[in-house]
Order: structure tokens, then sequence, then C-alpha cells
């Protein structure tokens, strides 16, 4: 049971004006806009923090990093509560995800261009949903080079935009469920699935874009993402950090 003070869209503000009035610590889930990196959450959530408590000293983190091309649940901890940001980060996670297939890109996502093209006159609602059949349960994953993994002491997207070949190591994930929602034309004409992942700490969706469009029969690669659940915690619940300004909570 989380001992620490939740601010979310049900939290009976404001907050106190004192930090010591939250002993166990502050947790807030945000929902993250687009193209912020979590970094860029956590560092405007301090800057909020140290302006309502008049603290420059206040420890502030996020537990699970979302990518900046995704929206959704970012879990951020403030105080003493960023000591079970790991605990929290460990929880099973829901995503949103939109996958076009047909074409390709290095970093299975739009941060990248289309690297090749591919056949998908062939896709059919049947055929993903057999398709994602097969992706449920225990396995091994290999993240993708565009991504925040630690290798040698750097992230794996530095080796990456600099050129550098660098070796990924597979880790173990699970998929609970992996449910198709839609099946719809993109802009680009191609197939483009919605697609529902209820998954273990650690996965990479745009890894899964990439192995789904491998199983049926084509490319693929990752357009949209939303994360709407992370353990006990909901997007529905999840408070934006313009709503978090507008509203009564740093109120004193």
């Amino acid at each position: 049971m989380i001992k620490a003070a939740i601010v979310d869209r049900n939290f009976a503000g404001p907050l106190s004006a004192t930090l010591e009035d939250y002993p166990d610590g502050l947790v807030f889930p945000i929902d993250k806009p687009y193209r912020w990196t979590s970094a860029d959450a956590v560092h405007k959530m301090k800057i909020a923090l140290q302006k309502h408590f008049h603290q420059k000293k206040i420890k502030v983190g996020h537990a699970g990093t979302l990518d900046p091309l995704a929206t959704g649940l970012l879990i951020i901890c403030a105080g003493r509560a960023t000591k079970i940001a790991d605990q929290l980060q460990a929880s099973t996670k829901e995503y949103i995800s939109t996958i076009e297939f047909g074409a390709t890109t290095p970093s299975y996502d739009l941060e990248k261009p289309v690297d090749a093209e591919y056949p998908f006159e062939h896709i059919t609602k049947e055929i993903v949903e057999k398709a994602l059949e097969g992706f449920i349960g225990p396995q091994e994953q290999v993240p993708p080079i565009f991504s925040a993994k630690m290798i040698n002491g750097a992230r794996a997207y530095e080796y990456a935009r600099a050129g550098e070949a660098v070796e990924m190591k597979a880790s173990p994930i699970t998929i609970e469920e992996a449910e198709l929602l839609e099946l719809a034309t993109a802009p680009s004409g191609r197939p483009a699935a919605t697609v529902r992942w209820r998954c273990s700490k650690g996965t990479y969706i745009r890894s899964l874009a990439r192995d789904l469009g491998l199983a049926v029969g084509s490319g693929a690669h990752l357009t949209a993402l939303r994360r709407t659940l992370s353990g006990d915690f909901e997007i529905k619940n999840a408070i934006s950090l313009e709503l978090l300004h507008s509203s009564n909570i740093f109120a004193v």
C-alpha cells in the first residue's frame, strides 16, 4: 500500500505549504504531453514544487520512462516517495498503440523516416488478431537501438545517433494481453492497427510493432503510443501539469 500522498484528479487540495506535512512524500500521476521527455516533466514539476514549498532541495524523479513521442501516464515522485519509485515502476503497464504496416523505420517509430516498404494488401483483421495471439506470455525481447537502455554507461540512442553499432541484449518480458481494437487505413494509405497491450516492466512497444509487422508477413512501425495504466494508477485519474497549475492544488 502506498503511504505517500497521491495528487491526482481526486485530490482534495490545496497542498500544504509545508513539505514536512507529507512525511512519506508525494506521488503525481501526470498525463505527459507529446514530445516532452520524462526529464522535462520532472524538471517542470521540480520547479513548481520548489516555488510552492519555498525549498530548493526537493528530490523529484519518475517511476518508468515514457518516450518523447508517447503520451499518457507518467508517475512523478517527490520527497521521500522517490524511494518507492522502483517499486512503482515494477508494476504492470497498459498501452494503446497505433501500428502502421507496410513500412519500417530504423527507430521503429516516427523519430526516423521510413527506410523500407513492404507488401500490405494481404493484411486483414483476422490475420492481425491471429498474429497477436502469438505474443501472449513470457518471452525475450531485444530493445530498440534508439532507446534509453544503458550500455557501458551511455544511453543506446546516443550510440545510434552517433552511427555506432552496439549489441542490444534481449531482456525477459511478459505480455499479458494483446487486443486489436481497430484496423483502419492510415493517411499514407497503409493499414494501421490500434492495439491495446498489457505487459510487464521494460517492454518496448516499438519492438512489438516491429515484430508484429514480421508476424503478418510485412513490415511495421509505431505511429502513436499512449500509456493508460501503471500498476494501480489509471490515465483517467492523471492530471496535466497545466491543470495542476490552474487548479487549487498549489493554492495556499
